[in-house]
């Protein structure tokens, strides 16, 4: 939007203003002739007031005020169509604008007719200037203009002389088509928004409708997935306590598997002391027979023939051998009685029922040993065991679940030694804040098409009723329990590796990711 531009005029007769007549001031009043004129500084570059509206872009026209053209500038040529030499000096200043002779809107500033008047030609096309008193503002299309007519923003404002009185007006356009134009196309534009909006609208409620009968009908679905929900939650509750179960039965069946060997291993000890204590008893009543020849004969001692007696039933009995015999016989029943303690105490601890244990700290190397201990009828005559134990700290676990994770693997490793004598490996270190165990073994090794199913319940590839298929299982369970790994890597004809990953502080998390099987 252009500024208004007002200027004054001296009052009396207009003329008309060219560069060949009448000097202009910078205030806008003419020089008298013979009158000494302070030149202002545009003055004094030789700019006339023509001259200075000629080189603005802005179309602008003054009147004086008679109404009649004294400024008529090239840009108004150029907009309106008319010559500045056709229009100056006349009152034709409506022409370019309307058919019929009507005030413009400098005719009606330079009259000081008030808003009422304005509105009379100007509807609601006009508004006040927000910067000069008396100045209007208005926007209209003129369809005479050019080839498709023209919209124009134009301002109009007095110009006032030196008395303060109104001595002509300026009137500036703007050509503001291709503005308007892109309004109008954006109204258009909103209007077919509006349209297609209204269109939209009226689809989305369709689908609003759809979707509210497809919410009822997913709400009756979920209902029915929270009733099914309901009742997997008390399936797993009683599958949890069923794994409880299955889990103590498998103890169960692995000790009953079991109990020939420790059977076996109890008789041993317990043989050698029965033996050791007969051969006792026989030497304590050879001990009693020499002490009641001692008591009968006490009264003949002083008897040649008696001390002679005496002296050789000592040499048939064997007395001092005796007497460092017996001490002898005594250790080895003790030592035989401390092993079955042992085993026993190995066997109880072994069969501990899990749920009624605690998480407490543990040493590893202890519970392998107890655990090689009671199976060590069912592998001493199919391998050498060979621990090569590393330096590591106690864990928190639940140690007999750990016990029995071992006793698996052992079992699992002397039942793949088929063929000659074998060997199995334990091995254990420290990795950061977790503590390896590892099993391997040269056996048979496991085929690959059987390497993803180990860890699977009732799996297995041993004989029907040598095997329950839970072994393997129920220790992936219980490693998982402990947030730990188990790893397994075979090859056939080779051997097999398990390789348990513990952490040593237990911490109360979801349970580990599955086990990697390589």
């Amino acid at each position: 939007m252009n500024k208004d531009l007002p200027l004054s005029m001296d009052s009396g007769t207009p003329k008309s203003m060219t560069s060949d007549t009448t000097a202009w001031n910078l205030t806008g009043h003419a020089a008298r002739p013979h009158q000494k004129v302070d030149t202002p500084p545009l003055n004094r570059m030789g700019i006339e007031l023509a001259q200075f509206l000629d080189s603005s872009p802005v179309p602008t026209f003054v009147i004086d005020s008679d109404h009649t053209i004294t400024h008529w500038n090239k840009a108004c040529e150029f907009v309106l169509g008319y010559s500045a030499a056709s229009m100056i000096s006349t009152k034709n200043q409506w022409k370019p604008f309307y058919r019929d002779h009507r005030p413009v809107l400098a005719d009606l500033v330079l009259s000081g007719d008030d808003d009422i008047v304005v509105h009379k030609f100007y509807k609601n096309k006009f508004s006040p200037s927000p910067l000069i008193h008396g100045a209007y503002e208005a926007i209209d299309f003129f369809p005479d203009l050019h080839e498709h007519g023209l919209w124009l923003h134009f301002t109009a404002a007095p110009l006032y002389g030196k008395d303060g009185k109104i001595v002509g007006a300026i009137e500036t356009l703007e050509d503001i088509t291709e503005r308007c134009d892109a309004e109008h196309a954006l109204r258009q534009a909103h209007d077919n928004l509006e349209n297609l909006v209204k269109k939209r609208t009226l689809q989305l409620a369709e689908t609003n409708s759809k979707l509210e009968a497809d919410i009822q009908q997913r709400e009756a679905i979920e209902n029915e997935l929270v009733r099914r929900n309901t009742e997997l939650t008390e399936l797993n509750a009683k599958l949890s306590m069923a794994q409880e179960q299955l889990l103590q039965s498998e103890k169960l069946a692995s000790i009953g598997q079991l109990a020939a060997g420790v059977a076996h291993e109890i008789n041993n000890p317990i043989g050698y002391i029965f033996s050791n204590f007969a051969t006792l008893e026989n030497y304590i009543k050879d001990l009693f027979a020499i002490i009641n020849a001692y008591e009968n004969s006490e009264q003949h001692i002083i008897s040649a023939s008696v001390k002679n007696e005496l002296v050789k039933i000592k040499e048939t009995k064997e007395l001092s051998y005796l007497k460092e015999d017996i001490p002898e016989l005594v250790q080895q029943s003790r030592e035989g009685i401390e092993r079955v303690r042992k085993i026993v105490q190995d066997l109880k601890d072994f069969s501990r029922i899990d749920s009624q244990q605690e998480w407490q700290w543990a040493n590893i190397h202890q519970g392998i040993d107890s655990t090689l201990n009671i199976v060590n009828n069912e592998i001493k005559y199919k391998a050498d065991v060979i621990k090569e134990y590393g330096d590591i700290p106690d864990i928190e676990c639940l140690s007999s679940q750990i016990n029995q994770v071992i006793m698996n693997l052992v079992v699992n490793a002397s039942h793949a030694i088929t063929s000659e004598r074998g060997r199995i490996i334990i091995r254990t270190r420290r990795e950061e804040q977790h503590v390896l165990i590892e099993v391997s073994d040269n056996g048979c090794g496991i085929p690959k098409e059987n390497l993803n199913r180990i860890f699977d319940p009732f799996f297995t590839t041993k004989a029907i009723g040598k095997g329950t298929g839970l072994g393997l299982s129920l220790s992936y369970g219980i490693i998982q329990k402990h947030h730990g790994k188990i790893t397994v890597n075979s090859e056939v004809g080779k051997g097999t590796s398990f390789l348990l990953c513990l952490p040593i502080k237990h911490e109360d998390q979801s349970p580990a990711t599955d086990g990697a099987v390589q």
